[in-house]
């Protein structure tokens, strides 16, 4: 074994501390480089869109959130970490801004929760799973803001 497939001991706590640090390095900061970091090669992630494997697609399909989204935070609720497993619950908001992800930008703040399940080895991101509901925040994305585009005011 060499370099990254080094078996390292990570401890359970560990793990929730890794889950946290990718949902806020990842989604909060933006960082491309924690994505390649945490995620293994090859990883898999079963998401609510449709698998996912590896990093790069995970950034696509980051991609397209946060182009739906560019102001989107996510906050984690609490972890619950067993062995090399740790569940998170989050919460999620943002103004809809950007057509990325299918309809028409809404200019609505749109709230959203899921839970996310993740298996770590040797401290890396090995499988993912995603539990959110894509079904209303597609529906909350296809209605328009009750007050329309006089919502958002352009600099001139």
């Amino acid at each position: 074994m060499t370099g990254r497939d080094k078996e390292v001991f990570v401890s359970t706590s560990e793990n929730a501390a890794l889950a946290r640090k990718w949902f806020d390095e990842v989604w909060n900061q933006r960082r491309d480089a924690t994505v390649v970091e945490m995620l293994a090669e090859p990883c898999e992630a079963h998401t609510e869109g449709g698998p996912v494997t590896g990093p790069h697609e995970f950034l696509a399909a980051r991609a397209a959130v946060l182009g739906a989204f560019p102001d989107l935070r996510v906050t984690v609720e609490g972890t619950i970490a067993e062995g090399d497993e740790v569940a998170v619950r989050w919460s999620a908001a943002g103004t809809h801004l950007g057509e990325h992800m299918g309809p028409l930008a809404t200019r609505k703040q749109i709230p959203f929760r899921g839970i996310t399940w993740l298996r770590f080895e040797n401290g890396r991101i090995v499988q993912g799973w995603d539990s959110w509901n894509l079904g209303k925040l597609l529906s909350e994305m296809a209605t328009p803001s009750v007050t329309g585009q006089a919502d958002v005011r352009r600099e001139t």
